[in-house]
């Protein structure tokens, strides 16, 4: 249980770093392309484009927010096989907390009290779910459920992609959302996935689930990017955080036999829903802060 934890914390530490450098290195991509004239940035939805959210994580801080983001990976392949999906994904919606902080002095974005509220009942759940956490389920072996995990994630990546481009410059918190989903496809991959233990390449290449690790991966890390593109960090990493975190904790309870401690269930149920609703709530004011600023200027 230990390790599990101090995994998930790691993974949140990384991937709240990562979204702000990344974030930064949007920006600063955006903004040197527009000093050079470069046009062709924008559709004519106001998405960004193919070649430029390419540019943009070419940048330097976006390859160190990269790294950062490896680093998160690990942690969080870690915790989702060592302790409750519910708990693991939970205490990785905490990177929106290091987002918010570190936002203030790397982007200069200014929270007010209801943001602070809603993170703040993000921390308080986050202790909840601690609380309430009892043991990891297992994996599954069941063929549906890892060729199930895999059509869905392609499916997601491809109907979001299609939605994003669609709505262009007011897609921020749905490209988000769908990189949340993809993210917490893959750790419900790699819960399952086998060649694990004990490695067997053969069995790992072969398992579905593995291919959806990698598509999963590659799908919501572009989609952050291009949310992080379109609007507010902390309103895009919390619609992630939405997202990579609803549907593995209820998945790891329905199918994969992750439990609370006996009599505190609903301590686990409060803080879940808590947590989920602290975020939808960083997630619709931080776009709506963007969407003023943007006015504004």
């Amino acid at each position: 249980m230990l390790i599990g934890l101090s995994a998930a914390l790691l993974a949140c530490l990384g991937y709240g770093v990562a979204s702000v450098l990344q974030a930064y290195a949007a920006r600063r991509s955006a903004a040197a392309a527009e000093a050079r004239g470069v046009g062709g940035q924008l559709t004519e939805t106001g998405a960004p484009t193919v070649a430029s959210t390419v540019a943009a994580a070419l940048t330097v801080w976006f390859i160190v927010g990269t790294a950062l983001d490896v680093v998160g990976f690990v942690g969080n392949s870690v915790s989702a096989r060592l302790i409750p999906l519910f708990l693991s994904q939970t205490i990785m919606s905490a990177n929106l907390i290091i987002t918010a902080v570190l936002g203030i002095t790397v982007l200069g974005i200014r929270l007010h009290r209801r943001e602070w509220i809603a993170i703040i009942t993000v921390i308080l759940a986050l202790a909840a779910l601690g609380t309430a956490a009892g043991h990891e389920g297992g994996g599954s072996d069941d063929p549906a459920m890892h060729w199930g995990v895999l059509i869905a994630a392609v499916l997601l990546f491809t109907v979001s992609q299609l939605v994003v481009r669609h709505l262009g410059s007011r897609g921020a918190v749905t490209a988000g959302l769908a990189a949340g989903l993809l993210f917490g496809a893959l750790a419900i991959a790699v819960r399952i996935v086998g060649g694990i233990d004990p490695l067997s390449l053969p069995t790992l290449l072969a398992d579905p689930a593995a291919w959806t690790i990698a598509i999963a991966g590659v799908g919501g890390f572009y989609l952050h990017t291009v949310a992080l593109q379109l609007g507010s960090v902390n309103g895009a990493t919390a619609a992630l955080v939405v997202g990579e975190t609803v549907i593995p904790g209820i998945a790891g309870v329905l199918l994969l036999g992750d439990t609370a401690r006996p009599g505190w269930q609903w301590l686990a149920i409060l803080g879940f829903v808590l947590a989920i609703g602290g975020a939808v709530a960083v997630a619709v004011f931080g776009n709506l802060s963007a969407v003023r600023e943007h006015a504004d200027t």
